[in-house]
């Protein structure tokens, strides 16, 4: 059953091509930020344009508050969106924001000559853990394709050990075809954009851990080693996670390069 748009808009409504289905797999949240995006970009949404209050958007809408405060705050943190005090939420002024090139993240690793060579470990369908499933938005045990490698310089010294996990509709272990070499030529991501996914935006958390037994027989390091840790969560234009990475890496074998400005977004080069 979908939730039909009002007959008569209020001028300069939201409402407008409004549909909602509420059968779908995909959350009402994702579902609203999506059109609203749209909008935005098709020019019905100008920038400027105040938007309904939240109360009043749930009303039109018939979602709960915390529906449409989600679908906002994650426009809002995009780009999309701006939240002014005694103004309310109007559409942001300027270009949209930039999304995520994923071709040119593997051609910057190898420009600057961190990610050579990879070797790979497994690429299979596997439960997802529980933090994979939580960062993709899955149940626990969701099956999804696990690509492990382990990650080299020029001179064949282990640099890291790397984990990506996606949901299985997104990329299965088949479509990644690393015995035919199209992971080595492009990189994960470059295989990603060629199957139409666009990034919009990417969350990165950096740590440190003592390694485990496995990593240190894969990384060659001592036992009580403590590694760095990059985790990341790729959200594409339906504010979809459809990549988590786990990575661990000797800290004197790697570090973190992040790029702010010039037209793009920060982005961590690992």
């Amino acid at each position: 059953m979908r939730d039909a748009p009002p007959d008569v808009p209020a001028p300069g409504s939201v409402l407008v091509g409004l549909v909602l289905d509420r059968t779908s797999r995909t959350p009402l949240h994702r579902q609203l930020a999506e059109q609203l995006r749209h909008a935005i970009e098709c020019g019905r949404l100008t920038p400027g344009t105040v938007l309904s209050s939240e109360p009043t958007m749930a009303q039109e809408t018939g979602l709960s508050r915390i529906t449409v405060r989600h679908a906002i705050r994650s426009l809002t943190e995009q780009g999309f969106l701006v939240r002014r005090r005694g103004i309310g939420t109007h559409v942001a002024h300027g270009r949209p924001p930039h999304t995520v090139d994923l071709a040119t993240v593997h051609e910057d690793l190898r420009e600057a000559g961190r990610a050579p060579a990879a070797e790979i470990l497994s690429c299979e369908t596997a439960p997802a853990s529980p933090e994979a499933a939580a960062a993709l938005g899955l149940p626990a045990g969701s099956e999804i394709t696990v690509l492990e490698r382990l990650q080299y310089t020029d001179d064949g010294v282990c640099i890291g050990r790397l984990r990506n996990h996606l949901p299985h509709d997104v990329l299965p272990p088949e479509a990644l075809d690393h015995s035919g070499g199209r992971l080595a030529a492009v990189g994960l991501y470059g295989l990603m954009q060629a199957a139409g996914i666009l990034v919009c935006t990417s969350r990165h958390t950096i740590g440190a851990r003592v390694a485990t037994a496995e990593e240190c027989a894969l990384l060659g390091v001592s036992e009580g080693s403590v590694l760095l840790t990059l985790t990341r969560t790729m959200v594409d234009q339906t504010d979809r996670p459809v990549e988590y990475a786990d990575h661990s890496y000797p800290p004197a074998r790697r570090g973190f390069e992040f790029r702010i400005g010039g037209g793009k977004p920060p982005m961590a080069t690992g």
